[in-house]
């Protein structure tokens, strides 16, 4: 299995509100940046959708590495609990829904292909691949705004 490392950011601005995500795809020393947004999203639905459009760019079945600053992404997948809502038809332990399960569903799809170890990474701390997708997702959220301000909600960076 050919070993990739993936590192993947999101962004939105007034969260609800204008979004992107940032991804980078190292393999053999060679990067590919990746990167997208939408007019109304929230910033753990491109968090998400960072970690889904970076692993669906690979060919094959690889072994990632995935680097991350969401705990939502990094716990959903390491500790379970995507895997737990599914299986109580995307329902969590308190019995409320699960949060996007349409992009849940879709990652652990990619997940079961793809064998995946998740590392997590504290986000604005100079790590220069999370500041790297940081910075395309936070270019890709302002395509769809005429905000100048920089100030975006990075809600589960701890």
């Amino acid at each position: 299995m050919k070993k990739v490392d993936i590192y993947t950011d999101g962004s939105c601005r007034q969260n609800p509100g204008p979004g992107g995500w940032g991804a980078i795809l190292v393999y053999r020393g060679v990067e590919r940046e990746l990167s997208g947004g939408e007019p109304e999203t929230t910033n753990n639905r491109m968090e998400l959708t960072g970690v889904i459009r970076a692993l669906s760019a690979l060919r094959e079945p690889c072994e990632v590495t995935l680097t991350t600053d969401s705990r939502y992404v990094s716990e959903g997948i390491s500790e379970g609990w995507a895997k737990s809502w599914r299986a109580k038809g995307w329902k969590k332990a308190d019995g409320k829904p699960a949060l996007n399960p349409d992009l849940w569903e879709e990652l652990l799809v990619l997940c079961e292909k793809h064998r995946v170890n998740v590392v997590w990474v504290k986000g604005h701390a100079g790590h220069p691949y999370n500041e790297r997708c940081d910075e395309l997702a936070q270019a890709e959220s302002g395509k769809y705004c005429n905000e100048t301000s920089d100030q975006t909600e990075d809600e589960d960076h701890a």
